[in-house]
């Protein structure tokens, strides 16, 4: 679940998708579309599977084959509009990453729920230990892995008939 605010690019993911596709050779297709305005529709956290279910009938009743769903999430990873995030259980997610600011995640090892935050202090400590190595820092990515607050809540036990004696 997001819990930062989208910022509003210069250019539209579609537009930049379009353009990225112009230097591969390949063009922006109704399908394609079609699945870079459903993954920016909402900032959610998503696996493919689930892409595909929400765009196998489009709007305008053309279907959406799941190879071109997969073909075009790698796509829109590899022209920077997505990223993927790990989650314990081996399963992979992707994410917004262009117009979307800078955060980081706790992500939960027993259930996989992935939390967003950013603090400044954080972001300030890199920026000053790459400055400490002469790295010049591009972006950063931070997963914290534990356990969330409500897998941590002790489990509701249900009183056996002799136990009320």
């Amino acid at each position: 679940m997001s819990v930062l605010s989208s910022e509003e690019p210069l250019v539209s993911p579609t537009e930049k998708f379009r353009e990225f596709l112009v230097t591969k050779g390949h063009r922006l297709t109704r399908e394609r579309e079609i699945i870079v305005e459903e993954v920016f529709a909402t900032h959610e956290h998503f696996d493919a599977d689930q892409l595909v279910e929400r765009v196998s009938h489009s709007k305008d009743g053309r279907r959406v084959s799941r190879s071109t769903v997969y073909r075009t999430l790698s796509s829109m990873e590899e022209a920077g509009l997505l990223r993927k995030v790990a989650r314990p259980n081996g399963s992979e997610v992707y994410e917004h990453d262009y117009g979307y600011p800078q955060h980081d995640h706790l992500i939960c090892d027993q259930c996989g729920n992935l939390i967003e935050f950013h603090n400044d202090a954080i972001a300030e400590l890199i920026e000053q230990i790459a400055s400490q190595h002469g790295f010049l820092k591009t972006a950063h990515r931070l997963e914290v892995y534990g356990t969330c607050e409500t897998c941590r809540r002790p489990k509701e036990r249900r009183h056996r008939k002799l136990d009320m004696i």
